[in-house]
């Protein structure tokens, strides 16, 4: 079992964006971006390339300036402070440990900068408390290249504890660790915001998956605008747009033309893959297979209906279904998605 988390003070930390924009010259990077942030909650940027997501964590931060609009924390406008004065720590996509120096000291490094407030006592503490609740004190005395990558992460997590921040700010922390790490990691750091409740945790990815499993709530970025923000589920079933309803759920959720649906009312159909079910007849669709994946506890159905894509079914356990097979499809009962011509959702 993890070890009790350092005492802490009861911090506030709630965090304000209004109307903020960002922009390169001409070039518009953030549009209008209004967002709260309550004290203590895991709020997940998360959108495709370019949608504005590390520009408006990097803005948060103070590393880049706000070109208009204000953001504010514990009710104090920040526009103008310095990053170091926000009370704010940032992981980034990259580790950047210093590889002469022992994990000790990369630990250690921020708080020697400040030798007026941290004796060498207070910083030892520090950095041990924090290297116990990460499991990584018995590499203390190593230097990163002895470190495997999701223990080099740790560490630049460790570091970012260490300075007892208001806010953590996450860059896509997980991008450069194979597929069994990200996940042990994003388990790490559930953790941690579970043993660091009061300190408000802001992350960024372009993974959906890590944004369903870690979030308290998910914004969705698209060309610098905020399609959606909520929390997983309430995103998962009931999306603002049928942006959103592609982006979240894994597989993707199937786009059928309102004219070949049958009489649903809408000019997009949206149905996700678990929500179709395979008939012996009498379907609402019919489609041929062209693909099927068995993953072992699932298995995915690619079927060719005349859409953009194909249409992805997603069963329970193996299936037999082989390329070429005419196969009937229909939807749960109340599991239909329908969009109007402008890609909003019909309630």
């Amino acid at each position: 079992p993890l070890p009790p988390p350092p005492a802490r003070e009861t911090l506030l930390s709630d965090l304000k964006i209004t109307n903020l924009h960002k922009r390169y010259g001409s070039v518009e990077i953030l549009k209008d971006v209004n967002l709260e942030i309550k004290s203590g909650e895991f709020v997940v940027f998360v959108g495709p390339s370019g949608s504005g997501k590390s520009t408006l964590l990097r803005c948060i931060s103070g590393l880049e300036t706000i070109t208009s609009g204000t953001l504010e924390i514990d009710g104090r406008v920040v526009n103008e402070v310095a990053p170091s004065k926000r009370g704010i720590a940032m992981v980034f996509q990259s580790y950047a440990l210093y590889p002469h120096m022992t994990v000790f000291e990369n630990m250690a490094f921020g708080l020697t900068l400040e030798k007026d407030k941290n004796d060498k006592e207070e910083i030892r503490k520090r950095v041990e408390n924090a290297a116990e609740l990460l499991q990584i004190t018995p590499y203390l005395a190593r230097l990163p290249k002895q470190l495997s990558g999701g223990q080099r992460q740790r560490v630049a997590i460790g570091r970012a504890i260490v300075r007892d921040p208001k806010v953590f700010l996450f860059d896509e922390p997980l991008s450069n660790l194979d597929a069994a790490l990200r996940v042990a990691t994003r388990i790490e750091i559930a953790k941690l915001h579970e043993s660091m409740h009061n300190v408000t945790m802001i992350y960024v990815t372009h993974d959906q998956v890590e944004a369903m499993t870690l979030a308290d709530r998910i914004c969705v970025l698209r060309d610098g605008l905020v399609e959606q923000v909520g929390t997983p589920m309430e995103l998962y079933e009931k999306p603002d747009s049928l942006f959103v309803a592609g982006f979240i759920g894994s597989p993707k959720m199937n786009f059928i033309d309102g004219a070949k649906a049958a009489p649903f009312g809408a000019h997009t159909v949206g149905v996700r893959g678990e929500h179709l079910v395979i008939k012996p007849s009498d379907g609402v669709w019919n489609g041929t297979v062209i693909h099927t994946e068995n993953l072992g506890a699932d298995s995915y159905v690619y079927l060719e209906m005349g859409t953009e894509e194909p249409v992805v079914v997603r069963l329970d356990g193996v299936n037999s279904y082989k390329s070429g097979d005419v196969v009937h499809i229909s939807p749960m009962d109340d599991k239909i998605h329908r969009f109007d011509a402008a890609g909003k959702p019909i309630r």
